[in-house]
């Protein structure tokens, strides 16, 4: 008995070992307590056992429902998947007889239906960037575009009216080639607003209003006015056209037929820089060259004119018998007279004297001129060197793929040598003016004082 008791005390140790830790259970104080205690512990773990079990089996019972769903679901799609697979067989068999109708009721017009659906595709895009596409609307566009995926879908022939319709709408696209329209529409300015304007349309080629021309923007379904209007003989003649009536019979008008639909000349003219642009591609260097040239070009003149009336003056002089003093050549008879009386030596000396102290006055000015037309050309080889190096700058930069890029530096290098010879040339030929008309004063000088010391030696 006693190895029983100690038995039983060594299992209730370490069954409940853990379970004495968490709860406070008043230690025994015999074997009967003992006892009593082990077997509380037991039907414990009994009833915990049992309820753990019960979870087990409602959870299990769960699972199977779970699982019977599941493939209750599983045969429910797999019916559905054979509903559904049948019917795709039945339909590809009924488009099977379909298709077959269709080519029977097509039967030798399906080489014509090819070719109609291709007139309409071709048609459809001229259309959309027709000049006419403004005045006639997008209507026969979407109709097109409707037609051609009717034609291609191959389910539905083209009725009657439809292929009537194609033919009106290509023949009265030829009719508006050969006709000047006038009608009113809302045209996009430069800076994105609309404004009403009566609008000339000329063929297919060119529309103007007023004195612009228009382009046709087909994403808006508008007219636009050209950023940049051409020379004006082009936009006189729109102004023409424009202000013209039924009634005032011809005009001229410059029409731009080039291109697929018309306009690409103008277009390209459009894209040329003007003189201003031109210009101000030269940069600063080109600045300063047509400010000095302009300076000096003002001077000769001023000088001409002078050089002009200064001769004029010399010539009544030499028609006169009175020195005067309001010439080179009178203030140089005035020398000679007051010396008259001298030795012939100092006579010449003194008219010698007088001819030179005229001559700074006469070619003063003259020599500026000739400079500039010596450095004009080297302002603009300056320029040149000047863009090269900007040129190569962006080359070792940004490589040469983009031709854009460099445009810049062979803009300015190309255009101040323009720019220097521009310059050059006018102030070389107006230096070879001004020392002309100087010399031929200077020369009527001469003449008089050799004339009087000819007389002196008589």
């Amino acid at each position: 008995m006693k190895y029983i008791k100690i038995l039983l005390l060594s299992f209730f140790v370490i069954s409940s070992f853990s379970y004495a830790q968490e709860t406070e259970v008043e230690a025994p104080t015999n074997l009967d307590k003992l006892l009593e205690l082990v077997k509380e512990g037991k039907s414990k773990e009994q009833g915990e056992n049992r309820q753990r079990e019960a979870e087990f089996k409602a959870a299990r019972d769960k699972q199977d429902q779970i699982l019977k769903a599941e493939q209750r679901e599983l045969a429910r799609q797999e019916r559905i998947a054979d509903q559904l697979e049948e019917e795709f067989r039945q339909n590809q068999e009924k488009l099977r007889v379909a298709e077959e109708a269709y080519l029977k009721q097509l039967g030798s017009l399906n080489e014509l239906f090819g070719h109609m659906q291709s007139i309409t595709t071709d048609s459809r895009v001229t259309f959309e960037s027709s000049l006419t596409a403004a005045e006639f609307g997008k209507d026969r566009e979407k109709f097109l575009g409707d037609l051609t995926q009717k034609m291609g879908e191959s389910t539905e022939l083209p009725t009657i009216e439809e292929i009537e319709r194609v033919w009106y709408e290509i023949m009265r696209e030829m009719k508006a080639t050969g006709e000047v329209s006038r009608f009113s529409a809302t045209v996009i300015n430069v800076d994105g607003t609309q404004t009403e304007c009566s609008v000339v349309r000329i063929g297919v080629y060119n529309a103007v209003c007023g004195n612009s021309y228009l382009e046709y923007v087909p994403t808006k379904g508008q007219y636009q006015f050209l950023a940049r209007q051409p020379a004006g003989r082009y936009t006189s003649s729109a102004g023409r056209v424009s202000d013209a009536d039924a009634s005032s019979g011809y005009v001229s008008f410059s029409v731009d037929p080039s291109g697929p639909s018309g306009g690409a000349l103008l277009a390209n003219l459009v894209q040329n820089p003007s003189l201003v642009e031109r210009i101000n591609q030269g940069g600063i260097i080109g600045y300063i060259i047509l400010a000095i040239g302009g300076i000096t070009l003002l001077y000769a003149i001023y000088k001409y004119v002078m050089l002009w009336m200064m001769g004029r003056e010399v010539q009544a002089q030499l028609a006169s018998s009175t020195p005067n003093s309001n010439n080179p050549l009178g203030r140089v008879l005035k020398v000679g007279a007051s010396h008259m009386k001298e030795t012939i030596d100092r006579l010449e000396l003194k008219l010698a004297e007088a001819i030179m102290a005229e001559r700074p006055s006469i070619e003063r000015g003259i020599s500026f001129v000739k400079i500039v037309s010596v450095v004009a050309p080297l302002a603009g080889l300056l320029g040149t060197v000047t863009g090269m190096i900007v040129t190569f700058q962006q080359i070792t930069l940004f490589g040469t793929g983009d031709p854009k890029i460099m445009a810049g530096g062979i803009s300015q290098a190309l255009v101040t040598t323009v720019l220097g010879l521009v310059v050059a040339i006018p102030t070389t030929l107006a230096h070879s003016f001004l020392q002309s008309s100087a010399r031929s004063v200077v020369d009527v000088l001469e003449e008089q004082a050799t004339g009087i010391v000819a007389e002196k030696a008589k």
